[in-house]
C-alpha cells in the first residue's frame, strides 16, 4: 500500500510553498481525528494550514474527497494484506490466521492516523457507509480464516468462531487508544506481542 494520494488529488498540483497535497492530507486526518469529521470545516483545515478560506478550494476539491482519501489508505492496505494471506497456499489456516493477525498490527501502526479514523466512523456519510461495507467484508474474511483454523483442529473449538474473531482483531484494534508513532515500543515488537499473547497465551 501507498500513503500517496490519488492520481485526480495528486494532479492538483502543490498547494503553497511547503504544502504538497499528501502532507495536506495528514493534515486533514489529523484535524478530523481530533475534532471529529462532522466537527472540522474546510475553514479550520484552511486555518491549520496557513490558507484563507476561500483559497482552500484551489488545493482540495471537497471534506468528503478528503475523508474518502483517508479511508482508503486504511482500507487498501488491510485488503491487500488480507487477499495475499488468504490466498496463500503455504502452510495451514492457522499459520495464515496468525500472519493476518500480525499483518493487521503493522499496519495499523504503519498507518495509525488513517486506521485510527477508520475505526471511528460512524456511517454519516455515502464515504463512510462505503467504508463501513468494505470494513464488514474484511470481517467476514478474517472469520472464515478463523473457522478454517477451528476445523483444522488448530484453534479450540469450545468458542464461536465468529466471536473468536472478534475478539482476536478487537484486540487489534484497541491499539489505536495507546500506540504512538514516537512510542516506546518499535512496531516489530508490538506484532510479536500481539500474536503471542492472541495464540500462545501469557501461561508459561
Amino acid at each position: 500500500m501507498t500513503n500517496q494520494p490519488s492520481t485526480q488529488f495528486a494532479n492538483r498540483g502543490r498547494g503553497r510553498p511547503g504544502y504538497d497535497q499528501a502532507t495536506v492530507l495528514r493534515h486533514a486526518i489529523d484535524l478530523f481525528n481530533r475534532q471529529g469529521y462532522e466537527g472540522t470545516s474546510m475553514g479550520d483545515l484552511a486555518k491549520e494550514l496557513g490558507f484563507t478560506k476561500s483559497a482552500i478550494y484551489h488545493h482540495v476539491p471537497s471534506k468528503e474527497h478528503l475523508l474518502e482519501q483517508a479511508l482508503n489508505e486504511a482500507l487498501h492496505g488491510l485488503t491487500d494484506m488480507i487477499e495475499a494471506t488468504r490466498t496463500n497456499a503455504e502452510g495451514t489456516a492457522h499459520d495464515r490466521l496468525r500472519l493476518a493477525v500480525r499483518g493487521s498490527v503493522e499496519i495499523l501502526v504503519a498507518h495509525l492516523p488513517a486506521v485510527t479514523l477508520l475505526l471511528r466512523v460512524r456511517g454519516n456519510t455515502a464515504v463512510e457507509l462505503e467504508a463501513l461495507r468494505r470494513r464488514r467484508e474484511l470481517d467476514d474474511k478474517l472469520a472464515e480464516l478463523v473457522t478454517a483454523a477451528v476445523g483444522e483442529g488448530g484453534l479450540r473449538d469450545d468458542i464461536p468462531a465468529d466471536l473468536t474473531s472478534k475478539l482476536l482483531f478487537g484486540m487489534v484494534n484497541s491499539l489505536i487508544e495507546w500506540v504512538r508513532p514516537d512510542g516506546r515500543y518499535e512496531p516489530g515488537v508490538i506484532a510479536d506481542a500481539v500474536t503471542a499473547i492472541a495464540f500462545d497465551g501469557l501461561s508459561r
